[in-house]
């Protein structure tokens, strides 16, 4: 493992070479699991900012879904998420014509930004916002959980993502690398430059046992 500022980090983010593959897993993720994404408490009112400009990009159902519970949820363990679709799909899941799952928040926010909407009024652009996501979907398929006085920052293993680990996906890289963005968004700048020296560091020490 890994330590940076108060989190262990799993050496999988090290050593682990991984990108998604959407034409192969079809964007499962956004579909499969027992909840929604994971939200932070101060995303709660970036998802209720973001709503109206999101809303042309969703699907009936998930507009629906939305109206009734509201843009987070509690699930059982009190943990805050995303609403469902009839228990399934998050209700920000929208599909390309080839089945595969996209987000309407990612559309929304990254279409705002180019001055596009999807039949919304102009007046409901946020262009200085910064929010894309959920940054628990943009970390994924890391996870990131808080137990006091230290954050776990853990690689979540499962099938759906086979594809993007497979030795003939080309476009492959640490962990680490290919998360740049969110990590440094999940983080901040100083923490991934010291994430970045202690790998470096491991890959030393790995080297002089040899």
């Amino acid at each position: 493992m890994l330590i940076v500022k108060d989190c262990i980090v799993s050496d999988h983010l090290a050593d682990l070479c991984f990108a998604c593959d959407l034409a192969k897993c079809k964007g499962r993720c956004c579909v499969e699991g027992d909840s929604g994404a994971p939200l932070l408490e101060s995303e709660v009112a970036e998802m209720e900012k973001a709503l109206p400009s999101v809303l042309p990009y969703m699907t009936e159902k998930g507009r629906e879904a939305v109206r009734l519970q509201g843009v987070a949820v509690r699930d059982k363990d009190g943990d805050l998420g995303t609403p469902l679709v009839d228990g399934k799909e998050c209700a920000f899941t929208v599909w390309a014509d080839d089945g595969t799952a996209l987000c309407a928040i990612e559309l929304g926010m990254r279409n705002e930004k180019l001055g596009m909407t999807a039949g919304a009024n102009s007046s409901s652009l946020i262009p200085n916002s910064s929010f894309i996501k959920p940054v628990s979907c943009h970390l994924y398929p890391v996870r990131v959980e808080e137990y006091g006085e230290f954050t776990a920052v853990n690689y979540h293993e499962w099938d759906v993502c086979r594809c993007a680990v497979a030795k003939d996906n080309p476009n492959r890289k640490p962990l680490y690398e290919y998360l740049r963005e969110p990590l440094v968004r999940r983080f901040g700048q100083e923490w991934y430059d010291e994430l970045v020296a202690e790998v470096d560091r491991m890959k030393k020490d790995s080297r002089a046992k040899k």
